[in-house]
C-alpha cells in the first residue's frame, strides 16, 4: 500500500505568496478619541530578506487627529472601515504597496512636527507626488544613514 501526501489546496492563495510585498495596517483605540496607527511591511516571497514584520511607520495623538479625516477617507475607498474598534484591542488590516507607502511617508513626515499649517501643506504636498516620487522618498527615510535629514529636506521642500 503506498501513501501519498494530500495535494494542497491551489485555489486560494495567501497574499503572502503572490509575489508581491505584503503589507498591514495596525489600529489601536487608546482611549477617548486617541487612535494609533502603524503601517507594517509583512514577510513575503517578493521580500525574503524580511523574516519578521518590519514597522515602517506610525502615528498617533494630536498630529493623526489633525488629519484624521484624510486618512479615513483613504481608508475607506481602500474598504477599510476602522469604526468599530475596540479600546486596547489592536486591529490589523491588509493594504496594498500604495497605500502603505503614501500612509508611511505620512506618517515619517508629520511625527515630529508641531505647526499645524506646515502639517497641512506637507500631507497635502505628499498626496499630489505621484507613485515614483513617494517611493523615492520613502526609501531615503528608512534606509539612509540620518533620515532625520531626508524628512527636513522634504519638510522644507513642502513648506516652499
Amino acid at each position: 500500500m503506498v501513501m501519498t501526501a494530500p495535494r494542497p489546496n491551489l485555489t486560494r492563495e495567501p497574499t503572502a505568496f503572490n509575489g508581491k510585498p505584503s503589507y498591514e495596517l495596525r489600529a489601536e483605540h487608546l482611549g477617548a478619541s486617541n487612535l494609533q496607527l502603524e503601517v507594517w511591511q509583512l514577510p513575503a516571497t517578493a521580500t525574503p530578506h524580511i523574516t519578521k514584520p518590519v514597522r515602517i511607520a506610525g502615528l498617533k495623538g494630536r498630529n493623526l487627529a489633525l488629519i484624521e479625516h484624510r486618512i479615513l477617507r483613504r481608508l475607506s475607498k481602500a474598504g477599510i472601515s476602522l469604526g468599530g474598534l475596540k479600546p486596547d484591542q489592536p486591529n490589523a488590516f491588509p493594504v496594498d504597496e500604495d497605500l502603505a507607502m503614501m500612509l508611511g511617508l505620512i506618517f515619517r513626515v508629520l511625527a515630529p512636527m508641531r505647526s499645524r499649517e506646515n502639517m497641512v501643506t506637507c500631507v497635502e504636498g505628499i498626496e499630489a507626488m505621484g507613485r515614483e516620487e513617494a517611493s523615492y522618498w520613502l526609501g531615503m527615510a528608512m534606509h539612509r544613514k540620518n533620515p532625520r535629514r531626508v524628512l527636513a529636506s522634504l519638510r522644507m521642500l513642502m513648506k516652499d
